[in-house]
């Protein structure tokens, strides 16, 4: 699932992309979609407030290991439909050699809300 290099883009294109860190606060089911997900809701803090995201994580990630992990999202895309539930954060990962979502994640403790820079 890798592939070529994006076309080059500028810094301030990378900037419109909006990646905050967020606090999963509760790990919901998702029996109506497609592959198998979990509906997040994630806290980005008081700038943006709580915000939902369907996730294809359940390869590795069971609800008890999502509460409270802190995890990477795009908060500035348009909210997506999937199905009966409305996705309102991108949440980040890479796929491993399988193609299965690992999730980004940082190595030291950062206030939710920090912005990607």
């Amino acid at each position: 699932m890798s592939g070529p290099v994006a076309a080059t883009i500028g810094f301030d294109d990378f900037m419109k992309v909006d990646v905050r860190i967020g606090q999963v606060v509760a790990v919901d089911p998702f029996p109506e979609a497609r592959k198998p997900a979990w509906k997040l809701t994630i806290d980005f803090g008081p700038d943006i407030g709580v915000k939902k995201s369907s996730a294809q994580i359940t390869v590795y990630y069971t609800r008890d290991q999502l509460l409270g992990r802190k995890v990477a999202a795009v908060v500035n895309f348009p909210p997506r439909q999937i199905g009966p539930f409305m996705s309102e954060v991108l949440t980040l990962g890479f796929p491993d050699a399988a193609g299965e979502v690992v999730l980004i994640g940082v190595d030291r403790d950062v206030p939710i809300g920090g912005r990607l820079f």
